[in-house]
Parts: C-alpha cells; sequence; structure tokens
C-alpha cells in the first residue's frame, strides 16, 4: 500500500527539541562539524544529522535538555552559535512583499 501522490511519502523524522515526529520537509537538519551545530537546509551535507522544528522554543528545549550531542553521537558540549544565528535571521526576517492581510 502506498501513500501519497504517485506513492512518495514525505518520510518522518523526530524533533530532538520536543520530540514529536513531523515530516522531513517542516524540519531543519543540524549537523556538527568540527564541534559546530551547523543547519543543514538542504538536508544534503555528509554525516549524522540530528531534526528539529523550525522553532526557537525547539531550540532551546533541545539545549536545555542536551540532546543534541546525544542525537549527533559526538561527546560533550557542542557550540551552538551558528545555529542560534540562523533561527535569529528566520524569526527577524520580514515577510515577503504582497504577504500583507488586510
Amino acid at each position: 500500500m502506498t501513500d501519497g501522490l504517485l506513492g512518495l511519502a514525505d518520510p518522518q523524522r523526530t524533533c530532538v527539541g520536543c520530540r514529536l515526529p513531523a515530516d522531513r520537509s517542516v524540519l531543519l537538519r543540524v549537523v556538527v562539524r568540527e564541534g559546530v551545530l551547523v543547519p543543514d537546509d538542504r538536508a544534503k551535507l555528509p554525516g549524522r544529522g540530528a531534526w528539529l522544528h523550525r522553532d526557537q522554543e525547539c531550540l532551546t528545549a533541545a539545549d536545555r535538555r542536551r540532546a543534541f550531542p546525544r542525537a549527533l553521537r559526538v561527546p560533550g558540549p557542542l557550540d551552538t552559535h551558528l545555529l542560534h544565528q540562523w533561527f535569529d535571521q528566520i524569526v527577524h526576517q520580514p515577510d515577503p512583499p504582497g504577504d500583507e492581510t488586510a
């Protein structure tokens, strides 16, 4: 039995922040490079990845629970500055033109 259009279903992944499953297309993949967490927007970087909702609360929860080292199977604290910068850009990004609701 197949799901979705033409038998293609969007794979499910679990957010390391809230631990809820979601379609891979709505989550951000995060990888580690030399001890730094790096957002992988296109989900193409090599190596093990962790998945996270594009929501500041999930990032905060993952930080608080120290979920990234566990999910990525790497030792001890990881530098999250690039990931926080990415989230700051997304949160403060202006709405696209013509998207006003009147």
